[in-house]
């Protein structure tokens, strides 16, 4: 499949256009699993009805934190965001949100102890031990803040929470990867 390629875009007029692998009554089915409504429906909320476009990704983040109830949510980020990382803390606590703040540097432990093939004595990036941090701590929702290509695929494997990206490192185009293709 691919939908880049095609011409009369019928699923944007609520048909199929018959090339989908998919079973789509098994799909409709899942989204009726009460887990599944309540994320769609909060996700909706925020774009349905002359919403979609009138809130930042904190304001998005934020109103669907608090429509779906999470009481802990945790946060995984770059130390070299540290600085942001505080200062999105102050906004949540201002809105009556705590954060559980974890660095990808969590545990101190050295490249060479987890990298069979580094040999460096440096700290290393910690995506395993953020997640079994923010799993420990019980959060049920984690934002995830510039964290590395690969060791956000580990923390999120990892994760026994529901998750987002608020932040996508790309060092070259200051954290905007869409910037390499526009």
């Amino acid at each position: 499949m691919d939908c880049t390629n095609c011409k009369p875009k019928l699923c944007r007029q609520s048909e199929s256009c018959g090339v989908e692998k998919f079973d789509s009554a098994a799909v409709i089915a899942n989204y009726q699993d009460p887990g599944n409504q309540k994320i769609l429906q909060a996700a909706a909320s925020l774009v349905d009805n002359g919403k979609s476009g009138t809130l930042s990704r904190l304001q998005e983040t934020i109103t669907f934190i608090k429509s779906m109830s999470y009481k802990k949510v945790g946060l995984a980020y770059c130390y070299g965001m540290e600085k942001d990382a505080k200062l999105l803390k102050d906004i949540f606590k201002a809105e009556d949100i705590r954060l559980r703040a974890v660095s990808c540097t969590v545990g101190g432990i050295n490249q060479n102890e987890i990298n069979a093939a580094s040999y460096t004595e440096k700290v290393s990036c910690n995506p395993l031990g953020q997640a079994a941090e923010l799993n420990e701590e019980g959060v049920d929702f984690v934002i995830i803040m510039g964290i590395c290509l690969g060791h956000d695929i580990l923390l999120q494997r990892n994760l026994k929470a529901d998750f987002t990206t608020f932040v996508v490192k790309d060092r070259v185009f200051a954290n905007s990867p869409i910037k390499a293709i526009t």
